[in-house]
Formats: C-alpha cells, structure tokens, sequence
C-alpha cells in the first residue's frame, strides 16, 4: 500500500473501509432507485402501517442522491446501524469537485488557510490532520442547526465533519463529507468517521 508521496503520478482510485452497518447507495441516475427501494424494504422491515413515512423517507433519499450526484458524489454510504432501538443515523459522501471549483493548490496548510478566510461558523473546528497512508487533509468539524423539513422531523443539531484530501500529483481534492444528527453521540460519531477516514488509501 503506496503513502501519497509515493505516487510519481495521479492514482487510479481511492478505497476506504467503512462499518459493516452502512449501506451503500448508488449515485447514478440508472441505479439509484434500485438502491433506495432496497435500503427503504431494510429500514422498514418488520414496520407495520408505516407506508407515509417510508415513502417520505425514499423521497428523501431521492433529493439526497440528486443533490450528492450534482456536486461530483462518487459514493454516498448511510448507517443503518443500531444500538438497542436508537438507530445511529450517520451518512458519507465521497466527492470530487470539479477543477475549477476549488484554489489552485495540492497543499493542505494552504487550503485550511482559504477555508478558514471563508468560516463563519463559531463553534467550528479547522484545521491540518495527517491521515495515516492518504497523508496530510485538511479536516472541518462543525454544527449545524436542525432542518426538520429536509431531515424527516429531526430537531436535533447535525454534527459535520468534512476531510479535504489532495490527490497525489495533481491539483484535484477528495471530499469525505460526513454527517450524524444523533447529537448526544456526536463526540462518539465523530470518533468512528475519524476512523474511517484513517482508512483512506489510493490505488
């Protein structure tokens, strides 16, 4: 497995390991409702008379996959697990902006220091983080109030930890955007996504 100073020239792909519990959902138009049909007969099995709030919950998915696929989403992976009855409601969106979308540069300090021109946000955490195998990203924690009328009711803070990777040799960045409104977790969450995120490794 080649660190990111190894590489003379851009990777093939990418490969992140994530938890056995989430659950991939496709991204092109072709598949996606393929996906969301599985993913919903998951959630809901074993729920009786709960046909309105399992077609609000797939017509959720569907903005979500939209949206995620019209900002470059190469992978969208929601949790489907559970501790006890709680359900640990987390998602990762993988991405890769188009060239023009982002400065000109391959350097995390220089991209944290253009970020953080940018934050407005007071409780945010910006700054430099050293992946083990991907090498240095730029990583951004911060909170975000509750949208019930997006987030199925949830009226609870989401949690957002994004990592900002440069691909080796070029001027290109992965996004790993990850997401939980499980609030009183969030500490916890935040410590499984920084996990995954250490998986990162290109190929």
């Amino acid at each position: 497995m080649r660190t990111a100073e190894q590489f003379t020239s851009p990777p093939k792909d990418y490969n992140v390991v994530v938890p056995d519990g989430w659950f991939q959902l496709p991204l092109d138009p072709d598949d996606r409702d393929r996906g969301i049909a599985v993913l919903a007969e998951r959630m809901f099995r074993g729920v009786d008379n709960a046909p309105h709030l399992k077609q609000q919950f797939m017509r959720d998915l569907q903005r979500k996959a939209k949206d995620a696929y019209n900002v470059g989403g190469t992978e969208l992976y929601l949790s489907t697990m559970t501790v006890g009855p709680v359900p640990l409601a987390s998602s990762l969106l993988i991405s890769v902006p188009g060239p023009d979308e982002w400065p000109h540069t391959s350097d995390a300090e220089e991209l944290a220091e253009h970020l953080a021109g940018q934050d407005l946000r007071e409780d945010g955490e910006l700054g430099v983080a050293e992946l083990a195998v991907a090498g240095k990203a730029v990583r951004h924690r911060y909170r975000e109030a509750a949208d019930p009328d997006a987030q199925m009711g949830n009226t609870l803070p989401t949690t957002t930890v994004t990592y900002y990777v440069p691909i080796p040799t070029t001027m290109r960045w992965l996004i790993l955007n990850f997401s939980t409104p499980v609030d009183p977790l969030a500490d916890r969450m935040v410590e499984l996504f920084d996990t995954v995120a250490d998986t990162l490794h290109w190929t």
